[in-house]
């Protein structure tokens, strides 16, 4: 059992508060989940510009330096510590190199996800102290996605919360268990993909990034979906300007979707949207078995 939520603005008015709107959402989804919590947000890209998130079990050793030691490396870089993680921002054009430079002058660390526009957070512990250490609600942007975990699958470990991000830009958050994992991630190595755990909720993540990758759109890849994944689950997907939803065909895993002029938010449980604006007068619904709701910022534009 865990809880799961996300928020994809349509009132431009809103973006400022997404951090906090997000935040509370998914502090109310605790009890679905209190091993472990992460949340992306997607903020507004900067032109030429990238950005990675890091984590590290000993910050004051990775961290200190980092800008520095990147310097050397022949990559410009802006490091923003935010307690175990780190932000940083380099030339786009870095960001296919930057992997292979952190992992030769910091091999301790992790990356949660890198892109034009996401920031990852994620770690052991309550949805109300993540929040905190990462000072969430500060945080604005287009849409966001969170998770509370229960852990069924895999270690109570930073690497195992969600989301996982396989790709750039891209994250992935699950309620659910798949069976054919296994089998899947096999396939996926083979096609290149590398995988950071054991947890069936990266081999998710995975598959739609390689799906993508081939051409298709977020809700191509999620329809895809439904034919390749075995299993229980409902995925809530971030892609830079996407967000998408799918559950499987069975759908036992609880799910509710809220449609505004303002807004599109789910959550595992109604009470994760309750205190949303404008949520007394909104378009309420649970998703359908193995249809895919899909909206993006660049279509609807």
């Amino acid at each position: 059992m865990c809880g799961i939520v996300g928020l994809f603005l349509k009132d431009k008015s809103l973006e400022p508060q997404l951090g906090e709107l997000l935040s509370d959402m998914l502090i109310t989804m605790t009890d679905r989940g209190p091993d472990s919590a992460g949340i992306a947000i997607y903020g507004a890209p900067a032109s030429g510009k990238a950005k990675v998130t890091l984590q590290s079990a000993q910050p004051d050793v990775d961290f200190g330096g980092l800008d520095a030691d990147l310097a050397a490396a022949g990559i410009d870089a802006t490091v923003i510590v935010k307690s175990t993680h780190a932000v940083v921002e380099i030339a786009a054009a870095k960001l296919s190199s930057v992997r292979s430079v952190l992992s030769e002058i910091r091999p301790n660390i992790r990356i949660m996800g890198s892109g034009d526009s996401v920031e990852i957070y994620k770690e052991t512990g309550l949805p109300k102290d993540v929040v905190a250490r990462f000072d969430v609600r500060s945080m604005g942007g287009t849409h966001g996605i969170g998770h509370t975990r229960m852990a069924t699958e895999s270690a109570v470990t930073t690497l195992g919360a969600h989301p996982f991000s396989t790709g750039a830009d891209q994250c992935l958050v699950h309620n659910g268990s798949l069976s054919n994992h296994n089998n899947l991630r096999r396939e996926l190595v083979r096609e290149g993909m590398t995988f950071e755990t054991q947890n069936d909720s990266e081999v998710a993540a995975a598959y739609l990034t390689a799906e993508m990758a081939k051409g298709k759109d977020l809700g191509e890849a999620l329809t895809g979906a439904l034919e390749d994944l075995d299993g229980f689950f409902t995925f809530v997907v971030g892609t830079k300007s996407g967000f998408g939803v799918v559950r499987d065909p069975i759908a036992c895993k609880p799910a509710v979707m809220a449609e505004t002029d303002q807004y599109v938010a789910f959550g595992s449980e109604y009470r994760a949207l309750v205190n949303l604006p404008g949520i007394e007068t909104a378009r309420v619904w649970e998703p359908e078995p193995a249809t895919v709701y899909f909206w993006d910022h660049d279509k609807a534009a």
